[in-house]
């Protein structure tokens, strides 16, 4: 008989007959993770917390470009995406993420470039999904109405998103395409292949959108950013190319630290892991788990979101 929720789960939608082995992998922003071994197979499973849908994502959406992704190679294989029971499980893959300097080396930025190209080249799932990045910040201005977050973005900023989102409106428009629209080093998996994680914010968008979070994700310089766009497009960018880049690298900034404004306000307690878990043994361990990564995972969220306020004004002058 399963001791929790989590083990039935897992025996209900791992493949094989066999008992399963379950270990904490992570519990993150959104999501809380587990490897599962069964009849000598590994599988990973997670489970969305429901905070996703107020910071933008769209479950249903996700496993429709799961299914693409995978299928094309550039996730790993989905066994079983259920939706309305945030519920992902997907063959193990062994790998590793590349380093801070792994992923500025020149070959590693024409493979990363390869990759844009093949993930912007997806099949587009119907309904479409279609997000700009005014659509991010409408949607959490929205969800922050409800809360306090509103009050800390510098009104700066804000006139400045206005006047950046006004200036990439008036450019020459790109053919939209599928974003993953997380781009940064641990959703990259190095195994036999390049393999691309999370993809519960994919959209359909401007495929700079992207370039602008790899670049923004791994704090490159415009030098650096620079490379990978000409290798990207196949030739030097021009004056409009670029103005786009640099316009969407910021707003991309600004998006991540209205979301990072929005999820700090937000933080979920331990209390369900303790109503859930069966076993006061087993609840204990696991709100431990739970509390502990949480604290991290707050952590690493308001440092950054320090980060990015000073980035964004830094700009401004």
């Amino acid at each position: 008989m399963p001791h929790n929720p989590l083990e039935a789960a897992a025996l209900r939608w791992v493949p094989g007959n066999g008992p399963v082995d379950v270990r904490p992998l992570t519990a993150g922003l959104v999501n809380d993770s587990w490897q599962v071994a069964r009849d000598g197979r590994l599988y990973s499973l997670r489970m969305s917390q429901s905070i996703g849908a107020e910071l933008g994502v769209d479950r249903d959406w996700e496993c429709r470009v799961l299914a693409q992704a995978s299928a094309a190679g550039l996730a790993p294989a989905v066994v079983r995406c259920e939706p309305g029971g945030n519920l992902l499980i997907a063959e193990w893959v062994n790998g590793r993420p590349w380093t801070a300097e792994e992923a500025q080396a020149l070959p590693n930025i024409q493979s990363m470039a390869r990759l844009l190209h093949r993930v912007h080249a997806l099949p587009i799932p119907q309904p479409a999904r279609v997000m700009s990045p005014r659509s991010w910040i409408e949607h959490y201005a929205a969800a922050a109405s409800h809360g306090e977050t509103a009050g800390r973005r510098s009104r700066d900023l804000h006139f400045a998103a206005d006047s950046r989102l006004d200036r990439w409106s008036a450019l020459p428009a790109a053919d939209p395409v599928l974003c993953h629209g997380d781009l940064h080093r641990l959703n990259l998996m190095v195994a036999d292949r390049l393999m691309l994680l999370d993809w519960e914010y994919a959209h359909v968008t401007d495929p700079f959108w992207d370039l602008a979070g790899w670049i923004s994700n791994n704090d490159w310089t415009e030098e650096t950013a620079s490379v990978l766009l000409a290798i990207y497009l196949g030739h030097i960018a021009g004056p409009a190319e670029l103005e786009r880049m640099r316009l969407l690298a910021w707003l991309y900034d600004y998006v991540c630290l209205v979301w990072s404004e929005l999820y700090l306000s937000r933080q979920p307690g331990t209390q369900q892991q303790l109503e859930t878990s069966g076993g006061a043994e087993a609840a204990f361990a696991e709100a431990a788990f739970a509390e502990a990564a949480l604290a991290g995972a707050t952590r690493t969220v308001s440092v950054r979101a320090e980060e990015l306020a000073s980035r964004l004004a830094n700009a401004l002058r």
